[in-house]
Order: structure tokens, then sequence, then C-alpha cells
């Protein structure tokens, strides 16, 4: 049980590697970015590296299902993260796509890419490297299970489907077509392939903490997460 609460005034005693995993739209990139921000840790969205293979994937016209090809096009995948103010922005080939992958469509194409030994195997390295040193936020689907299983604590973050829809729904640039029912219909389809697949399916690691973040906001959510941290890193 985590405490109650904290006072978050100070640093933490030691750096730590956290992670938090959960479904699309239950708020981990809103919450892992305030965290990171509190904690002054670095952040690192997973997910945004499936939808860049995703993107490069799209772009260049591959069949996601020629093993051949997609590993002939990791091969030449030349993706960059570069810290900034809110994490890290991606280039692909020197160009800025860190918006483009946004798209519904190419969230779809990143829960298929996702389930590929090919891709996960080119991005574990790149992960973990990143996780070196600790002071690190991390969100996505396997984070705490399959990719840093020995973080120092691990959430997982879960919200009602159609409360996790309509949030994905007001994330939708005002010109969007896109609908509500569009959308909740291939977030039920995301969450069946990601938590079905045979390959780092997406579920709690045994030692996570739950969270359901259906009727509280992302600032409760973080201030649940401090009094639970506090406990393996008491403040300095």
């Amino acid at each position: 049980m985590c405490p109650a609460s904290m006072d978050a005034s100070h640093p933490l005693t030691k750096p730590l590697l956290i992670t938090i995993d959960g479904p699309a739209g239950a708020g981990k990139t809103t919450v892992s970015r305030l965290l990171a921000g509190q904690l002054e840790y670095r952040y690192l969205d997973t997910g945004a590296l499936y939808r860049s293979v995703a993107y490069s994937v799209h772009i260049n016209n591959i069949d996601i299902e020629d093993e051949a090809a997609l590993t002939a096009h990791l091969k030449e995948f030349d993706l960059t993260p570069r810290a900034d103010k809110n994490g890290f922005r991606l280039f692909w080939k020197d160009r800025d796509i860190t918006d483009q992958i946004r798209t519904p469509e190419i969230s779809m194409m990143a829960s298929t890419v996702s389930a590929k030994p090919a891709v996960r195997a080119f991005l574990l390295d790149m992960q973990r490297e990143m996780g070196k040193g600790k002071a690190l936020v991390c969100e996505g689907r396997d984070m705490g299970t399959v990719i840093f299983p020995e973080a120092d604590i691990k959430f997982f973050l879960d919200a009602d489907p159609h409360v996790r829809a309509c949030r994905r729904y007001k994330e939708m640039p005002p010109k969007s077509t896109v609908t509500l029912e569009d959308i909740s219909r291939d977030m039920i389809q995301r969450d069946q392939n990601d938590s079905r697949r045979a390959l780092s399916p997406l579920k709690p690691a045994d030692d996570a903490i739950r969270i359901d973040c259906t009727y509280i906001d992302p600032q409760e959510v973080v201030r649940l997460m401090m009094a639970c941290i506090s406990d393996i890193s008491p403040l300095s």
C-alpha cells in the first residue's frame, strides 16, 4: 500500500527507472510527462518509436507481412531521438516526424508492426540504452514486463474504454474528419491486437501498481504515483 501523500518539493535520494504501461487513451503520455517533470527526469515515449517504424513502412510501401522486406528496411532505418522540453522529438532521415506519427492510421499500423519480432528486436537495444543511468520515466505497453523487468517501480494505467476513446477524440486536430465512433472501433481492435499477440502482449507486470484513471485527472494520478515512489526512494 502506498502512503497517502508526500511532500515532493525535494529530490529523491537515488535515481529510479520508472515504467508506465497501459492501453491507448489511459493517459500514459500526459501522466508520464507530468511525473518526469516533477521528478526532473528524462521521459521516453516508446510507443512513438513503434509509430516511427510504422510511418516509415507506410511511406516506403513496405509489406508488413514480408519478413525479408521488413528486415531489410530496418537495416536502413535511420531514427534519431533528440531531447526537447517535452521529452524528445523524433527525426527520420533528419526530418522531424513527431507530429506525423499521431494519426489513427499510423496508430493501427504501429499495433501491427509492434507484433513483428524483427521490429521488437531492432528497438530493444535502443530502448535499453536510453534506460542506462536511470532517472527515466518510460511509457509503453511492455515496459515493465519485457523491456525493463528490473525497473525500480512499475505502474499500469487503465480506464473505461469509452472514456479512453473520448480522450483520444479530443486530441484530434480541429479539421480532422475522424469520428468518435472511428476511434472507439479502432481502439477496441488495437486493445485486442495488443493483448492477444503472442510476442510481448499488453498486460500488467506481476509487481505493477495498477491505477484506474477513469474518474481521476492526471494530476491526481501523479500524486498517487509520487506517494508510491516515496517508498522506493525517500526524499532527501
